[in-house]
């Protein structure tokens, strides 16, 4: 097979646009291999620009490709073609010159830095935009879902049961005292339902839907009524201001962002991450501060002490340090002294405050979640509805 002399021979050609593949003819040259289309053109490869590729499934096959090209591949089968190629491609098993560390390392910081954009500048945005239309309907069923996701995923039974809701009906009529006593005035477009969790955890939150959520062990470990009052007075304030909503929404979208990129489309690790975010409810200085400034007012005006919203959880570090729930969250915040300074600062000196309960009353709210059986219950405010049986 020498120059003008060589015989066309028929070849497969993938083009790399489809799978499909055109059958061609080859003619081999001193200086070139050239491919006869089926359209007539004659396309010239040069032999320094061809490289072998292992072809797995048939190794008779000889698999050609370009430098700069390798989409395009030759699939040759002639034996005498083959071997006149091996002799004049001197640099078939030449591997071409792969991408540069710092271009791949570019790239990838790229997308690093526009996953990071999507998470935490414009889901953070929409979510804030979201939770203003939400439909009241459909904040408080993101709200019931999430209350039985934590029920659930708090159970020490296993996922059949749910943590039992306290139901002591002296106990319950004890807390719906406190809010009735503390009286916010807000126009919610739903009722506050306010729950007891049979918990040693040392925590509340809110949740979407008007929510609010105490753990047993915040009720224990309280010093008096006023601390679970301040509180129950701050929890208040993110749900007037749909703190809890526009968390959930960042969250579920964050996660949505993750889960396509990480293959989770279940929805289920969704759902338990934002049960999770929201007992450990990190929000922002800003939301925080704002609902701290609700509480100062809500209790000022029920004549309660607003440094109880201060000494309560400066209380808690003091005697566990860094341990879980309420306790972890405040210590780890960068403005808790900041924050217990602003409680203080709340306080008219020249004021008789009250306390928020008397004695007895206190004592029927930290026993609320004592001898009780597994049936549960819930508060509703401020219509002052007596508690309702919810399984």
């Amino acid at each position: 097979m020498t120059g003008q002399d060589v015989d066309w021979v028929f070849a497969d050609l993938a083009q790399g646009e489809r799978a499909h593949l055109t059958r061609v003819q080859v003619a081999f040259h001193p200086e070139a291999l050239v491919l006869g289309m089926p359209s007539g053109e004659q396309v010239t490869w040069n032999w320094n620009n061809l490289r072998r590729l292992p072809d797995q499934a048939d190794r008779r096959v000889m698999v050609l490709s370009r430098k700069g090209d390798p989409l395009t591949r030759l699939y040759l089968t002639d034996q005498a073609a083959q071997k006149f190629v091996t002799q004049h491609a001197r640099s078939l098993r030449k591997r071409d010159r792969a991408t540069p560390l710092s271009k791949v390392a570019l790239w990838a910081g790229g997308a690093v830095a526009s996953v990071a954009a999507i998470i935490f500048l414009l889901v953070p945005l929409m979510a804030t935009q979201l939770a203003e239309i939400l439909p009241p309907e459909g904040e408080k069923a993101l709200g019931d879902t999430t209350f039985e996701q934590i029920r659930t995923a708090l159970s020490q039974t296993g996922f059949e049961d749910r943590l039992r809701i306290c139901d002591d009906p002296v106990g319950s009529a004890a807390m719906q005292a406190m809010y009735t006593r503390l009286n916010p005035d807000a126009d919610l477009p739903y009722d506050v339902q306010i729950h007891i969790l049979d918990h040693p955890m040392v925590n509340a939150f809110a949740l979407p839907g008007g929510r609010l959520v105490f753990f047993r062990g915040l009720l224990e470990e309280a010093n008096g009524p006023d601390e679970v009052a301040a509180v129950l007075a701050h929890e208040i304030g993110h749900v007037v201001y749909r703190d809890p909503t526009r968390d959930a929404l960042r969250s579920a979208g964050s996660l949505g962002v993750l889960g396509l990129l990480f293959g989770d489309f279940a929805g289920g690790t969704v759902a338990l991450f934002i049960a999770n975010q929201l007992i450990n409810a990190s929000y922002s200085q800003a939301a925080e501060a704002r609902a701290d400034d609700y509480a100062h007012e809500l209790l000022e005006k029920a004549n309660i002490s607003p440094v109880a919203l201060g000494t309560f959880f400066e209380r808690l570090y003091e005697e566990h340090g860094d341990a879980e729930g309420i306790v972890a969250h405040l210590a780890s915040h960068p403005q808790m002294a900041d924050r217990i300074s602003a409680a203080q600062a709340a306080v008219d000196p020249n004021r008789d405050y009250d306390t928020i309960l008397d004695a007895q009353t206190w004592r029927d709210l930290q026993t609320a979640c004592g001898g009780q059986g597994n049936h549960s219950s819930s508060i509703v405010a401020p219509d002052k509805k007596p508690w309702s049986r919810t399984e």
